[in-house]
């Protein structure tokens, strides 16, 4: 198995940058006769009170379409579990006296 380069934490910045210039989430996922019965598949962006313009993808299978939206959610998610992570491993590493 190939050994993964540790994340750094410029590249986790950038991670965070692209996740917080997007369109305020939560977003989710709408299939057409899985979700509703007429129109096409979208995803809706922004809360029922402050919703944002809908997103709909060309060529993306459902399975695409619903991680697309449930990554606006996972990857914040995911950061802050990491810089979570890295912080505890820092601590523990420190020399004990």
């Amino acid at each position: 198995m190939k050994q993964s380069i540790p994340l750094s934490d410029n590249e986790l910045n950038l991670i965070q940058n692209r996740c917080d210039s997007a369109t305020p989430g939560p977003w989710q996922s709408y299939v057409e006769d899985r979700d509703h019965s007429s129109g096409s598949n979208f995803i809706m962006t922004g809360s029922k009170h402050q919703r944002g313009e809908d997103i709909e993808l060309i060529g993306a299978t459902n399975n695409d379409q619903d991680f697309i939206a449930n990554a606006r959610q996972d990857i914040p998610k995911l950061i802050n579990e990491i810089k979570r992570l890295k912080k505890f491993i820092a601590q523990n590493m420190q020399p004990k006296k």
